[in-house]
């Protein structure tokens, strides 16, 4: 069975999509944009390293809706747009939210840009503890 999850205390959708599929166990989140759930209208963090944790707390938000956290994420792509100049302060953010011994699979991509004027976004995959495999 899949499920398909939208939750009112995410972050506002920039474009259709759900903010997690699940199915089988598996968690698939949509990329995360570096917006305030509270405020999704404020101006976005200055800089790649606070983005980079609004992002992160963005998606350790819709994982607790669904009974997860960061510790079960298995996999992660984040994109960049500039990715020379930010990609030493992005991963001192981005690995600051795992165990150092726990760090998911990761791909990072530049880009040239991302939706409302980001300097970052990640997705994710998660997997429930105790699913089948």
């Amino acid at each position: 069975m899949t499920s398909y999850h939208l939750f009112s205390s995410g972050p506002r959708p920039v474009a259709p999509f759900s903010h997690a599929v699940e199915s089988d166990g598996w968690v698939i989140l949509t990329g995360q944009m570096p917006t305030d759930p509270d405020a999704p209208d404020a101006p976005l963090p200055k800089g790649v390293a606070a983005q980079t944790n609004r992002v992160m707390a963005n998606l350790g938000l819709i994982l607790g809706e669904l009974g997860l956290g960061l510790e079960h994420v298995v996999q992660c792509r984040a994109y960049l747009t500039e990715f020379e100049r930010d990609y030493a302060a992005f991963n001192d953010a981005y690995k600051a939210h795992f165990p150092a011994d726990r760090l998911p699979a990761r791909t990072t991509v530049g880009v040239t840009a991302l939706a409302v004027g980001a300097l970052v976004e990640i997705d994710c995959v998660a997997r429930r503890p105790g699913a089948g495999g």
